[in-house]
């Protein structure tokens, strides 16, 4: 059975200057970069996902209406819309040790990797079934919106999870700290470093 680095929406606009900002998301691109130098031998797969908003329309009420503030709960600004510079890896980020590419939040809200589908339009699901994927190390941004749904849904698979923290950005210390235990009370191993 294979095992597979998953980097969650390492992207331009949730680092420093983008739309939906994390403090910490350049550091966190370049962490990632130089672990993945140091450990890609570990992994049969490296697979990233990006939001890839559809421009122009709500996402499934992810954006708010025109002339709507965003909540920052159920809507947000705007941000990874298809094909813009936000939408884009962070720089820090060295694509080119990533083996597959997911896009999410196509028409929708797009939380987790699984909502995600291939340029060939497989979903990540049947990605996973097809590469026997039966253990994920987990990266990326943010630790408390796609990084933890993207964890609880690997594990609800019966996936072995395990999230690196020090490869992770969050939006606060707070959702954070909440994120972190409902994805340990879901069974997923929260660990520090690899």
């Amino acid at each position: 059975m294979a095992r597979a680095l998953l980097v969650i929406d390492v992207q331009v606009d949730f680092c420093e200057g983008g739309a939906l900002a994390c403090e910490g998301g350049a550091a966190v691109a370049s962490r990632i970069s130089n672990y993945l130098r140091e450990s890609k031998s570990n992994y049969d797969y490296v697979i990233a996902s990006r939001d890839w908003h559809t421009p122009n329309d709500r996402n499934s009420g992810h954006f708010p209406e025109p002339g709507i503030a965003p909540d920052y709960v159920k809507t947000w600004p705007l941000h990874c819309i298809a094909e813009t510079a936000g939408a884009e890896y962070h720089p820090n980020l060295d694509a080119e040790l990533i083996d597959l590419h997911i896009k999410k939040g196509q028409g929708a809200n797009g939380y987790s990797i699984f909502d995600g589908v291939t340029d060939s339009n497989e979903t990540f699901a049947q990605l996973v079934a097809r590469l026997e994927i039966a253990s994920v190390d987990v990266v990326g941004i943010a630790t408390d919106y796609c990084v933890r749904a993207s964890s609880v849904d690997a594990k609800s698979q019966g996936l072995n999870v395990r999230v690196i923290t020090s490869l992770t950005a969050g939006v606060s210390a707070s959702s954070t700290e909440a994120a972190i235990d409902e994805m340990v009370d879901a069974g997923v191993l929260v660990v520090p470093t690899a």
